[in-house]
């Protein structure tokens, strides 16, 4: 049977085929004319850029940090560069078995993983983050024989801070540590925040904080030509980073490490203070700690040690350390009593040993009195009664009024983060401080301990040493500094960073004079009369001792029964020369007695070593660490000729240049 088809309908179908491809592949040619139109005409400018980026990688140049110098030129921070193992993890697959395999090739140790690991938690997964710092050679060339393996790992050189004299400063300079996710977005609301691209580190802690914007110089940039590959072909151009600048302390890095040798294991603080500058010559607290362990990301286990430690020793104790001043307190409380009319220079008291208010016994000079005083005798011979009584005829408002001038209960303002108010009671401060009616009550009986340093009296070395460099020059006042001078290293401009002069204290020459004379009477026949024998300058100073933990009024001490850590704290002030004070200090020993038994013999070194170019003798640094107030054994050395620990006379010339 013949099948009849219909061609007219066959070939009907066919044209509708034809026309539908037809229209399909102009469809198709018009989908891409438009595209190419898009492409090559309306985003050409903004695409051109986006492929020329693509090809071109801008590189930040992280800068070289800036040095840190004492004032003699003595280098205390620099930079080295080194190699290190780095991962970006966005771009490794099997993190954990790279890791494993790297291990193989390089050691890694466990301790180089849990760091990698908190450098993760706070970096972004696209970022290049270190895994083993400082290879040698060896284990670099081991490395890039095997290279082809790790895709996504890579070794970079790094530049890494390095402190010459380890713990020698440490609570000065400070130290600089990974910058955490919290610094890096506050860096990303600063103008600076491009200049902190590529750069890893920042400032944590001293002067490396305070001057970080000195110190990190200015980051420089490479246009790098890459393949589709991402290899660079070749560099384009380049801006080269511009180093940070060189500061210049005022520390007298020999004097520093005197001071620290001479607290030995004990803990405690020492501040000196040029009264004609506000340059602080020494500021020492210890126990230290070594600033290189942070640069590198310090392991938990010496996290562990260091604050986990007893001793503190983080705890910066002559900016954030508060102390009962003690009797140290009592030429301040004299000056107060003269500016005031409280007091004349020959008024006296009766001192008996005790002084009763109410039915409150205060004691004074053991079981036996000093007798008849004197304003000059009750310094020299440091009479409790005398100021018990003083404190009482002030009261507390008044002893804050004329005292707080001097920078007790505030911040001097040096120039370092971190500095601590301390207290300088009145009884606006007891309403604010305290939160029921009954403690914001101010009780009489509170201001007689005032009146010896003690009671709620609360102050720092520096605060003490601050306030007895302006006592002494008659009133002026500066705000510390740490920082001497700032050089540029691209054009050696020298900026001075001088001291903040603040308006004079109105003290009357003839009052002044009187603390003066007490207080050099106080090294000639007082209490520290042993330790300044043969000093072969003149000095006026003041003896303190405060307590660490509170004991009753009818109670003796006696430290044999007490714990080490809650004996009393020797504290000593001193000025010199007394004709024209050159030098004022502060320094407390922390648990270890009576002022001249501890402190005098560190402050007598000080001040040999600054005012004679001395440097004590082995056997009189080691008399000072058993905390004995004998006068210098021996014939001290020329404080030139000392090298700094560890470190020959050769080594520190060549550091400097």
């Amino acid at each position: 049977m013949t099948e009849f088809r219909d061609n007219e309908y066959e070939l009907d179908r066919f044209r509708l085929r034809v026309v539908a491809a037809g229209l399909l592949v102009l469809l198709g040619f018009g989908l891409l004319s438009a595209r190419l139109v898009t492409l090559q005409v309306l985003r050409h400018e903004e695409l051109s850029t986006q492929a020329e980026s693509n090809r071109i990688t801008v590189l930040p140049v992280t800068p070289n940090r800036g040095l840190i110098l004492d004032r003699n030129g003595v280098v205390l921070a620099n930079n080295y560069s080194a190699y290190t193992l780095e991962l970006t993890p966005s771009k490794i697959a099997q993190l954990d078995a790279t890791i494993d395999e790297l291990a193989s090739v390089v050691d890694i140790s466990t301790r180089d993983r849990k760091r990698f690991r908190r450098l993760m938690d706070d970096a972004k997964s696209f970022e290049s983050l270190p895994i083993r710092t400082k290879l040698s050679d060896e284990e670099v060339a081991r490395f890039t024989a095997q290279r082809f393996r790790f895709p996504g790992v890579d070794i970079k050189a790094r530049l890494f801070r390095n402190y010459p004299y380890g713990e020698l400063g440490s609570h000065v300079l400070g130290y600089i540590g990974r910058i955490n996710q919290a610094e890096k977005e506050a860096l990303d609301e600063t103008e600076d925040a491009a200049n902190y691209k590529g750069t890893d580190y920042i400032g944590k802690l001293g002067i490396e904080q305070k001057y970080e914007t000195e110190l990190h110089g200015r980051t420089g940039f490479e246009e790098v030509e890459t393949s589709a590959g991402g290899r660079a072909v070749r560099r384009l151009r380049a801006s080269p980073p511009t180093p940070g600048n060189t500061v210049r302390l005022s520390i007298d890095i020999k004097l520093q490490a005197l001071v620290e040798r001479l607290f030995g294991e004990r803990r405690g603080a020492l501040v000196a203070i040029d009264p004609r500058s506000g340059e602080v010559l020494a500021f020492v607290s210890k126990p230290t700690f070594d600033p290189n362990l942070f640069v590198d990301g310090i392991d938990v286990e010496s996290w562990k040690e260091l604050n986990e430690s007893i001793d503190k020793p983080l705890l910066n104790r002559a900016l954030r350390g508060t102390y009962p001043p003690g009797s140290t307190f009592k030429p301040f409380m004299a000056i107060a009593a003269l500016e005031t009319g409280k007091r004349t220079s020959q008024q006296t008291t009766f001192d008996n040993g005790v002084f009763m208010f109410g039915n409150h016994r205060f004691r004074s000079h053991g079981d036996g009195g000093l007798g008849v005083v004197d304003m000059n005798r009750s310094i020299v011979k440091s009479s409790n009664v005398y100021y018990y009584q003083l404190a009482a005829d002030m009261g507390v408002d008044l002893i804050h009024e004329q005292l707080e001038p001097f920078g007790f209960g505030r911040r001097t303002g040096i120039d370092v983060f971190g500095e601590v108010t301390g207290v300088l009671p009145s009884t606006e401060w007891k309403r604010k401080y305290y939160k029921k009616p009954e403690q914001q009550r101010w009780y009489a009986g509170e201001t007689i301990s005032l009146g010896i340093g003690q009671g709620y009296n609360n102050f720092t070395m520096l605060q003490l040493s601050s306030a007895m460099a302006t006592l002494v020059s008659g009133g002026q006042r500066y705000v510390p500094r740490l920082v001497r001078e700032v050089e540029d290293v691209v054009t050696k401009e020298t900026r001075l960073i001088a001291a903040e002069a603040l308006p004079p204290l109105p003290l009357k020459p003839d009052h002044v004079e009187v603390i003066r004379k007490a207080m050099y009477g106080v090294t000639q026949e007082g209490t520290s009369t042993r330790v300044f024998a043969g000093a072969g300058y003149t000095s006026g100073g003041k003896t303190g001792t405060a307590q660490a933990v509170g004991i009753r009024q009818d109670q003796k001490y006696d430290k044999k029964k007490i714990d080490d850590y809650l004996r009393d704290h020797s504290l000593y002030t001193a000025f010199a020369p007394v004709e024209n004070p050159q030098v004022a200090l502060a320094v407390v020993v922390e648990n270890a007695g009576f002022g001249a038994e501890a402190a005098a013999p560190i402050a007598r070194r000080v001040l040999d070593y600054l005012l004679l170019g001395r440097y004590p003798t082995e056997e009189d640094i080691a008399l000072a660490q058993q905390g004995l107030a004998g006068a210098p054994v021996g014939t001290p050395r020329l404080a030139a000729d000392v090298p700094l620990p560890g470190v020959g006379a050769g080594v520190i010339a060549g550091a400097v240049q």
